[in-house]
């Protein structure tokens, strides 16, 4: 297990990061099957910066490397990430990626109930969730007499 409580997933030959990524990867491979898809790549390489060297030192390259690339029936590609935590590091690189390429990022997430989702999606739920349980627990007194 990782810290963020992923459990590394064997499938196909295949390793996943999550138990998610590889259902994930099983619903991508329905899809193509059923000719819901063209096509689909795993984990696909995105140029973020090229290596340099600044005052002797070797700065190596940034690459964001994605769960998957999904080719549509209509030629359009859709990048995607299954996550259960948005780390820092992927904010930033999901910004950069915006900048650099045109392809569409969906960041997606696995809920018991919900099947897969995307992740901002997930979190507006999650904060009506809250606020209606909130809500519901302040009760009002009954007026003083």
């Amino acid at each position: 297990m990782s810290k963020y409580g992923n459990k590394i997933t064997m499938l196909d030959g295949h390793k996943f990061d999550s138990l998610a990524e590889s259902k994930y990867y099983e619903q991508l491979k329905w899809l193509k099957q059923a000719k819901q898809i063209k096509s689909f790549k795993l984990q696909p390489r995105y140029l973020l910066q090229e290596g340099f060297k600044k005052n002797g030192k070797t700065i190596r390259k940034v690459e964001y490397v994605a769960d998957f690339e999904v080719k549509h029936l209509d030629g359009s590609i859709e990048v995607i990430d299954v996550k259960g935590v948005e780390t820092e590091a992927f904010k930033l690189k999901r910004k950069w990626f915006d900048r650099l390429y045109l392809y569409r990022l969906s960041v997606i997430a696995f809920d018991e109930n919900l099947g897969f989702i995307e992740m901002d999606k997930l979190k507006k739920l999650k904060r009506k969730a809250v606020k209606k349980g909130a809500k519901r627990s302040v009760r009002k007194r009954p007026p003083r007499r």
